[in-house]
């Protein structure tokens, strides 16, 4: 079963090679002062030793804000530097292992869904949420295989209690309409990564997800 709440609404999805030349780790903290009250770091195209430097950097951060951080599919780096939990999908480390490991079972654990089917197996139910992933299809992310749209939402809104965290070409324009739909969370990178004002970008997100 899933250890922990996920009271969280505006997820950040970052990268430096995101964040489009500036430094990742001022974006990080515009984002936190707009409303983002989570953050993963997602480094697939760094090497361990570069992955965990950044992450190393972006908990100081975070933690001098009370905002957990994630770590995206590499247990090496969310074990050393302490994360607040571990995200994966189908072609990492599944979540029943990572509950095996011993610092990381009572971690945050989130599990992209891109199957209907996968509603119903043991990963999802010892994950602590679930990343609806991509709603919309978004050029920050190619590997997937479901574009899920509303519709989707709904539909699986409808076959789990767990918490859903949207991703995929979510901005101030659609958010409210995924929320509604039966998100609990949005996730996003662009729309705060390559905004001219990360701050402002974050917070007109947060007020349409509280409207």
């Amino acid at each position: 079963m899933s250890l922990n709440p996920f009271p969280y609404q505006l997820y950040l999805v970052i990268s430096e090679a995101d964040c489009a030349g500036r430094n990742f780790l001022q974006v990080a903290e515009q984002a936190i002062l707009g409303g983002v009250d989570v953050i993963q770091l997602r480094e697939k195209n760094s090497s361990t030793d570069s992955f965990l430097t950044k992450a190393q950097q972006l908990i100081e951060l975070t933690d001098k804000h009370s905002v957990p951080l994630i770590i995206n599919d590499n247990i090496e780096v969310a074990e050393k530097v302490n994360a607040a939990g571990i995200h994966v999908g189908n072609s990492d480390a599944s979540p029943v292992y990572l509950r095996q490991q011993p610092l990381l079972h009572h971690k945050i654990i989130g599990y992209s869904i891109e199957y209907l089917s996968q509603l119903d197996n043991e990963q999802t139910t010892v994950s602590d949420y679930l990343g609806i992933s991509p709603v919309f299809r978004t050029d920050t992310k190619t590997d997937t295989v479901t574009e899920w749209g509303l519709e989707g939402i709904k539909t699986i809104r409808q076959l789990t209690e767990k918490p859903l965290v949207a991703i995929g070409h979510i901005h101030s324009g659609n958010a409210k309409a995924v929320i509604n739909a039966g998100a609990d969370c949005l996730a996003v990178v662009s729309a705060i990564c390559s905004a001219p004002d990360p701050q402002k970008a974050a917070y007109q997100l947060k007020n349409e997800i509280l409207k």
